[in-house]
This record gives structure tokens, sequence and C-alpha cells, in this order.
């Protein structure tokens, strides 16, 4: 049976922006999130906007010491493109925008104009992020409120620290191959089966308590034995107490019981008093 692809998607990657030199086109509400996101992804930006048109934010970003090149101005043309790899265009100027757009895709640079899809070779999305992790949910351009609305519900239901999990189970794979180099082969199959065996071991809070002792420590007991011992093993003790909310999941399957056997009880004691 051939595979069953549906169409009319985008491509979802996290592109590596670090150094790179980004245009924006603009410098109110809108440019002042993507001038955000794009100094978090640590690229280069050059702004162009009159002073008059920008956003408090937008300023502080301006004034403040980051990799930022400000031109009190409108664009000008084609040579404001010179050594540009990424265009981000948040003006109203429509026609102003869309002949920013031909002039970038004749020079093969990607755009995105604001709140124009079919000028935008890629979208925002609405994301979170938590450290190193990111997720972004698209609607493809068709509905920005929707997307932050269904990215505000995933967020509720993320593990809690999250990101220094993720942040510390990156080091332990670092010091995994310093420990077990190699690319490919039976080396790298055991180095992957192992973090797996770890993460799917250990939750989300024993892992973001891991320092770099126990990690060593881990390696030892664990890699070199072919085990994955215990957090409580290795002296890993929580910090942090679980929260509200995490005990009011636990607690809801012993209340249920607890509250259903009660029902129980009461309905056969009644029963038992009607019978005498």
């Amino acid at each position: 049976m051939s595979p069953s692809v549906l169409g009319g998607a985008s491509l979802l990657v996290a592109w590596q922006l670090k150094d790179k030199h980004v245009l924006i086109v603009g410098g109110g509400d809108v440019a002042s999130g993507r001038i955000e996101s794009v100094l978090a992804a640590d690229a280069r930006v050059t702004i162009i906007s009159p002073s008059s048109g920008l956003h408090p934010l937008t300023k502080q970003f301006v004034e403040g010491s980051y990799p930022i090149t400000y031109h009190d101005r409108t664009f000008g043309g084609v040579e404001d493109l010179a050594g540009i790899d990424m265009v981000l265009t948040a003006i109203d100027d429509v026609s102003q925008s869309r002949t920013i757009c031909v002039l970038c895709r004749d020079l093969k640079i990607p755009v995105n104009v604001a709140d124009i899809p079919d000028s935008c070779d890629f979208f925002f999305g609405s994301q979170i992020r938590d450290g190193p992790l990111q997720i972004m949910v698209s609607t493809n351009g068709q509905s920005p409120k929707l997307a932050n609305i269904i990215k505000r519900k995933i967020e509720k239901h993320l593990p809690e620290h999250a990101g220094d999990a993720i942040a510390n189970v990156g080091r332990l794979r670092t010091l995994l191959k310093e420990r077990a180099p190699g690319v490919g082969g039976e080396v790298s199959k055991r180095r992957m089966k192992w973090m797996v065996d770890v993460c799917n071991s250990w939750d989300f809070q024993d892992l973001a308590q891991l320092d770099e002792q126990a990690m060593k420590r881990l390696l030892d007991a664990g890699w070199e034995n072919g085990t994955v011992p215990e957090p409580r093993d290795l002296g890993v003790r929580r910090k942090w107490p679980a929260s509200v909310s995490t005990a009011i999941s636990a607690a809801v399957p012993v209340i249920t019981f607890v509250a259903g056997a009660t029902c129980a009880c009461i309905l056969l004691f009644s029963r038992f008093s009607r019978s005498r």
C-alpha cells in the first residue's frame, strides 16, 4: 500500500540563525516581537524604521547592548539587502511590503511579510520557550489567535522543570560521547539505547536536578554496567515539592476510590437497616 501524504503543510524546522544577518523593516508592535525572536536565536539585526514609529520595546532594544544596527529612515531599496540572510517586514504600507518581498525573492533571500501570508516564505507561529525547549504551534497563517489559544492549552500541561531536564540530558549526552566516542556502529546504537532508557526511567524533576557529579556517578554505575540506577541510589534528592496541580492529580484516583467505597458502604448499610 502506498503511503498517504496530506499536502498543504509547512516544513517545520528549527532554523539556526546564530551570527546570521537579519533585516527588520518596521519598528512597531509586531516588529518588536520579531526583534525579540531573532535576538533569542543569536542573530545580528539591522532595523530600518523612522524613529517616530518605534514601539517602546523596540526603543529599548535599539538603545540596549544588543547586536543591532539601527537606521532612522524608511526602506531605501535593493541596496539595503546587501549581505542580508533573512528579511522580516512589519509595516502598514502593503505596496511597499510587496515590493520588498519581490526584491527578496529575486535575490533568494527568505522573507516574511506580516499579515500577508502569500508574501511569506515562512511563518512565525505561536511559540513556547523554556530554556532549550521550543514548541511552535502553526496554523499556516490562517489564524494566529487560535494558534495562541492552542499554545496556552499546551503550556498548561507541560512537565515542570522541563527546560532544566532537557539541558541536563544534553550535558549527559556530551559526557557520554566523551566516554564512549564514535559515530555510527554498535557504540552509537548502545549510547542511544542507554540514553532512551535513562529518559524513560527518570522523571523530569529528577533529570532537572542532575549536577555534574551526579552525571558522572550515573555514567560510572549505569553506562559502564549497562543499567539505569534509580535517582535515590545516586544521591539525587528532589529540591522542589510537587506542585499543587501535581498533588491534586495524584490524589484524584485515591479520592475517587474512597468516595466510591464510602457511597457503597452507605448504600449497603441503608439496605441492611431496611431489611431489619
